[in-house]
């Protein structure tokens, strides 16, 4: 195909969101050198795979995509996701607990209830960042060339990650 001249490749797309592709945490982002309250979101994800087809006519079958991404979805449900890499917080690991101070705001969280992720701030384009990294890593398929994730904190409010993959 040519457009103005350039050559442009086609490409597939495979979208899954759904039910099962929900996790409800807490969190408490920080923005501007500030934290904001600890409050949580029923976290909705959606993923979108662009390549080529394979063989058999499919860039990705939907249900092995779901599983992979509702797996990491249950790693994330009914907990505190810690921004393990903040710039602003101070974070201390006792071995039973996380201890979080901001300021003279303190917080202990027993580590059962944490996922510490390695990002610097718990928003929803980091956490799509998060699923992209561990998505992209379970997907062995050379004809994928693309990944998108988006992260929805509420109806009208997500943020996205996408990134080639090859």
């Amino acid at each position: 195909m040519h457009f103005y001249g350039a050559s442009v490749s086609s490409m597939y797309s495979v979208k899954v969101s759904g039910i099962k592709l929900r996790f409800a945490s807490a969190h408490m982002a920080t923005i501007n050198n500030k934290l904001e309250p600890l409050h949580g979101h029923n976290y909705i994800v959606s993923c979108t795979l662009d390549g080529s087809l394979s063989p058999d006519d499919w860039v990705i079958d939907f249900s092995e995509i779901k599983k992979i991404v509702e797996f990491n979805c249950k790693i994330l449900d009914h907990k505190f996701i810690l921004q393990h890499k903040s710039k602003i917080l101070k974070i201390d690991d006792d071995n039973e607990s996380w201890n979080i101070s901001y300021n003279s705001l303190k917080y202990v969280f027993p580590k059962i209830d944490v996922v510490a992720l390695p990002i610097s701030n718990s928003t929803a384009e980091n956490i799509a960042k998060w699923f992209f990294d561990k998505i992209s890593k379970d997907i062995n398929r050379s004809n994928i060339e693309n990944i998108s994730i988006e992260v929805e904190e509420m109806p009208g409010q997500s943020g996205v990650y996408s990134s080639l993959i090859n």
